[in-house]
């Protein structure tokens, strides 16, 4: 038992389940944000047009993207994710081929990402406590970024590449050989879907 679970945790530390989470992950929120900037598109033609995802008053695509918050920047927030996506899926497929990043180019890479999770967090505050709707593609891309984002720290972290003092190196590189990360993200997002849940309760299923 215990050399399985050795084995299973050193697969987990691997570049090949490290990159290969993230290309996964990043392929939804690229396909998400497809499905939304399509959606956008038909919005922008008939604000009242009734999406394939408006399920009910709570669940509806349609109330989240007519609202302010899904066109912050003067177009569709969905768009973001069909540039930054591809750019995931690159360095996912090229560190999957072999190719070492130098780390300048990973610490970039995390404090861009970092910017994006913050703003999908900011559009999931702004649905649950302002819009009052929930959109399933954009819960879909707020789930994927976290675990790209997830696996881009845990990488920097293992291959110390992210500037800290070294008290906090050690601990982090220790936290995450030790699966940490994995059981903090696992609560982190059992507490979304509690938050969810909480908020909107049987509207959801209405």
């Amino acid at each position: 038992m215990t050399t399985l679970f050795t084995r299973a945790r050193a697969i987990r530390q691997s570049n090949t389940w490290i990159y290969s989470t993230m290309l996964f992950s990043a392929l939804i929120s690229l396909t998400a944000s497809l499905v939304l900037s399509i959606d956008a598109v038909e919005l922008a033609r008939d604000p009242t047009a009734d999406l394939s995802c408006n399920i009910n008053s709570v669940v509806s695509c349609g109330a989240v993207g007519v609202s302010w918050q899904a066109q912050l920047l003067g177009f569709p927030n969905a768009f973001l994710g069909l540039i930054a996506e591809p750019v995931v899926i690159t360095i996912a497929v090229a560190a999957l081929g072999g190719v070492r990043f130098p780390r300048w180019f990973m610490i970039a890479a995390q404090t861009v990402y970092t910017i994006g999770l913050i703003f999908a967090y900011w559009l999931f505050y702004q649905a649950i406590v302002n819009i009052g709707a929930l959109c399933p593609w954009c819960l879909l891309v707020t789930l994927s970024t976290t675990v790209v984002w997830v696996s881009l720290t845990h990488v920097n972290i293992r291959d110390d590449y992210l500037p800290m003092p070294r008290a906090w190196r050690s601990w982090a590189r220790e936290a995450i050989a030790n699966d940490i990360d994995l059981l903090v993200v696992i609560a982190w997002l059992l507490v979304l879907a509690l938050i969810i849940v909480t908020r909107y309760g049987s509207a959801l299923f209405a």
